[in-house]
């Protein structure tokens, strides 16, 4: 399984793949809720739109409720790398990436953070 951040989704929507989705990677992808927020705030009004909301929202969504523990480890990944001089944009992605963390699976990604994040924790990230 694979936790695809809303970076490659906004990709794949857009019709501008890097690298084409296969069918059988469509039974290995999983989301999380802040890339569920992340992707159904930007999905613009279209006919197909309806249909790919319905087929997100039938994916496997991780850490679903989160914990409050799992918001003090993102914590925890953005302060440590403050601390070991790492500039995180983003701290929905210390989110993405304490989610995927805790459920040991990947990130699918075409972000920076991540790759920044997999510097000093253990979030394995594959870009995209």
């Amino acid at each position: 399984m694979i936790l695809v951040d809303t970076s490659v989704w906004v990709e794949l929507l857009n019709r501008r793949p890097a690298t084409p989705l296969r069918e059988e990677d469509l039974f290995n992808l999983a989301t999380c809720g802040p890339v569920v927020q992340e992707v159904l705030q930007g999905l613009r009004d279209h006919p197909s739109a309806a249909a790919f909301r319905a087929a997100f929202l039938s994916l496997p969504v991780l850490g679903d409720p989160l914990s409050v523990q799992t918001f003090q480890s993102a914590a925890d990944i953005y302060r440590l790398g403050r601390s070991k001089g790492y500039t995180v944009r983003s701290s929905v992605d210390c989110l993405i990436a304490a989610i995927a963390i805790e459920h040991r699976v990947p990130v699918w990604h075409k972000d920076r953070d991540f790759d920044l994040l997999s510097r000093f924790t253990p979030l394995r990230a594959h870009h995209h």
